[in-house]
């Protein structure tokens, strides 16, 4: 009777026992499972870095000094003493006009003048008299003497007047000499002997001539708004021009203009030339190479880690095993690389490749 109890309970114990067992296995079973389940991730950890690239923009090469010359006086060319490739210097004799009505003007300006010095010569020598009479009491009136005075000071002014008047036309002369502002070369040539000019009018419709400086260049760049930031002042640029093909040229930002264009959206910068060679033309288009290189580290991520869907760009973080979304800003993209603007840190780990379908909470390995 004890022994078969004795089989009874050893039986109830083994099956509690292989009962046991088989529960634990069950449960390690949907642990692994679940592990399986989860999918795998490349994940890295994010960097900073200067991104560095370059683009190519147009610009127009033009003369650091460039000067339209205009008739001040309405005249007619008398002489043309330079041509167009004439190279001149500061101070030279270009052209020489002529305008007969006012060496007339001239003439009579210089008789007037003459007239009022001698009025104000007679009025000035009776003041005189009658003021040294005065020192004697008595001898003149007081009355005489003011009235004297107010003349002499009334012809004076007139005299005056007409010093200023032949000194205009004086000075109109000498525009009738037409002389070179700067060291340059004569670029155009509008006119010839005999050519009616002036002011105003149909002689006023084109320069005489135009002056270029052409031993020291400007080139001006259009930059986009979104690469002005990357360009400073003094930093030298290299840049070709299609009709000297081969050759590379250099200069210098000489000056920002520090404000967008409103219709282009873009600043204008200046690069200085210096010409020693003469190779290069006033009017020559080049293709300017823009280092665009960061003034600040930023983190770089490789495309691939940075999805666009209607709620904005994103990374996928990795928090404990988790995923979460990291809203950020793109900016340059450079080589599979592109830099990225938001909450992000160095110890954190992202996913390489991310994708919208990736939702919050989704457990990784």
């Amino acid at each position: 009777m004890k022994h078969n109890l004795l089989k009874i309970l050893s039986a109830v114990g083994l099956l509690a026992y292989l009962t046991g067992c088989q529960s634990a296995a069950e449960e390690n079973s949907k642990k692994v499972a679940a592990v399986t389940a989860s999918p795998v991730m490349e994940t890295f950890a994010p960097s900073k870095q200067k991104l560095t690239n370059k683009m190519q923009i147009p610009g127009e090469i033009s003369g650091f000094q460039q000067v339209e010359i205009y008739a001040k006086v309405s005249s007619y060319v008398r002489a043309l003493k330079v041509d167009i490739g004439s190279r001149v210097q500061a101070g030279q004799l270009l052209a020489v006009l002529e305008a007969p009505e006012l060496s007339s003007q001239l003439s009579a300006a210089k008789s007037r003048l003459k007239s009022q010095e001698a009025i104000y010569m007679a009025t000035k020598s009776t003041y005189d008299r009658l003021f040294e009479t005065s020192k004697v009491e008595g001898t003149v009136a007081r009355l005489d003497l003011e009235v004297a005075e107010a003349k002499k000071n009334a012809d004076f002014a007139q005299f005056q007047a007409a010093k200023s008047a032949y000194a205009e036309v004086q000075n109109l002369l000498n525009y009738l000499e037409i002389r070179a502002p700067f060291d340059g070369v004569i670029a155009t040539r509008n006119v010839n002997q005999g050519a009616y000019v002036g002011p105003a009018g149909r002689g006023s419709e084109m320069p005489i001539m135009t002056i270029q400086q052409q031993s020291k260049l400007r080139l001006a760049v259009a930059v986009p708004e979104q690469y002005a930031g990357f360009l400073a002042a003094d930093q030298p640029l290299q840049f070709t021009v299609k009709s000297l093909p081969g050759q590379q040229f250099s200069g210098k930002i000489a000056r920002k203009s520090g404000a967008l264009d409103s219709r282009f959206r873009s600043e204008r910068v200046e690069i200085d030339i210096t010409n020693t060679n003469n190779k290069l033309l006033p009017g020559m288009v080049a293709e300017v190479e823009l280092p665009l290189t960061s003034q600040d580290s930023t983190f770089v991520v490789p495309k691939t880690a940075v999805f666009t869907s209607g709620e904005g760009s994103f990374v996928i973080a990795v928090v404990d095993n988790k995923t979460s979304r990291v809203p950020v800003q793109k900016g340059r993209s450079i080589d599979g690389q592109v830099e990225v603007f938001g909450d992000l840190s160095p110890t954190m780990r992202l996913i390489s490749k991310a994708d919208e379908e990736i939702a919050d909470g989704t457990t990784v390995k």
